[in-house]
């Protein structure tokens, strides 16, 4: 896969970015607002997660955090080296659960970080807690298949 997808947090159209243009600071097609994407992460909120996971053509790995949270901050550089070595076979997503509470509602998130993989538009796994890089890269492996 050569692009990525994002959804704008103005306007919540689902955008196709190609991969070498993530670190370019894009803006969405339809408002023009800069899109909320940075290398291979994107931030999302509610409505742009469902919309996201709805559009994505490859799985969708969520990770609800919060900026308080000890155990989100130490596994934050994890998550971004993996979704930067695997951003060809899914889509690496962050949802701050204290700007957006009503996501952990909707997702049922009862602690963070938790992590949640979604394929073709539904929950597929989710692990809850900070996990070690190789931990993490099993979890994938064995969540897409």
């Amino acid at each position: 896969m050569d692009k990525t997808y994002v959804a704008c947090l103005k306007c919540h159209a689902v955008n196709r970015v190609p991969l070498e243009k993530t670190n370019q600071h894009p803006n969405c097609g339809q408002c023009k607002s800069p899109l909320p994407i940075h290398g291979a992460l994107v931030e999302q909120d509610p409505a742009g997660l469902q919309a996201l996971i709805r559009a994505a053509d490859r799985p969708v790995v969520v990770d609800f955090w919060a900026p308080w949270c000890g155990p989100c901050l130490s596994f934050a550089p994890t998550y971004e080296r993996v979704a930067n070595q695997q951003k060809e076979h899914f889509i690496f997503a962050k949802v701050d659960t204290e700007k957006y509470p009503l996501a952990s509602q909707t997702y049922q998130v009862r602690g963070i970080p938790t992590l949640v993989l979604f394929d073709k538009g539904h929950e597929k796994q989710r692990i809850s807690g900070a996990l070690p890089m190789p931990h993490f890269v099993q979890w994938l492996g064995q969540a897409s298949v």
